[in-house]
């Protein structure tokens, strides 16, 4: 099973980013169901490894908190691939995303080193970018790159089986672990 954890978003987010997916134009829109902030992608697992890993998140205690999306961006923006809503990296956030990468670890799952920038994948790009289609999301950039939008809570995480498909991923959801109500510890 090819699985992450992630931070589902509420429904008027998804709706406001799937209005900011209609205005870009170019490029293969993440569907809005499948919109997320991703706090570990944890590739191919095999049962057992899901069952600890499962068991190990359960035993995640931590307050939930507010979470904000707060630009639109590339990651490389001489070839992108994706184009993406940024997400302010928050100590709530990060210290969630390091619980999620300890009950990892405690699973035998062996992680990448990476940097954490929190964001939602709104749209992916082919290879090669027609000259008109980088023209026009230069412009979306331009207009929207300073997008911000109010916080919401996060009151939880999920763990997701992603499945591979031509016309794009089906996310799947395993299993959702609650956050303890905000100031509790």
């Amino acid at each position: 099973m090819r699985l992450f954890v992630a931070i589902d978003l509420p429904e008027a987010v998804q709706d406001q980013l799937a209005q900011l997916q209609g205005d870009l134009g170019v490029g293969r829109n993440v569907p809005v169901d499948n919109l997320h902030v991703t706090l570990a992608f944890l590739d191919e697992q095999d049962a057992p490894t899901a069952t600890a890993l499962h068991q190990a998140l359960a035993d995640i205690q931590l307050p939930g908190f507010d979470l904000r999306i707060a630009s639109v961006d590339v990651f490389d923006r001489r070839a992108p691939k994706l184009v993406f809503a940024g997400v302010e990296k928050s100590a709530p956030l990060v210290a969630l995303r390091d619980k999620v990468r300890s009950a990892a670890l405690a699973a035998d799952i062996d992680l990448r080193r990476e940097r954490f920038r929190p964001h939602v994948t709104l749209a992916r790009f082919r290879k090669e970018m027609p000259v008109q289609d980088l023209d026009r999301l230069g412009l979306f950039l331009e207009t929207h790159g300073d997008l911000s939008m109010p916080a919401f809570a996060v009151e939880g995480f999920a763990l997701y089986r992603s499945i591979l498909r031509e016309d794009g991923a089906i996310h799947d959801k395993l299993a959702d672990y609650p956050l303890l109500p905000p100031d509790t510890m």
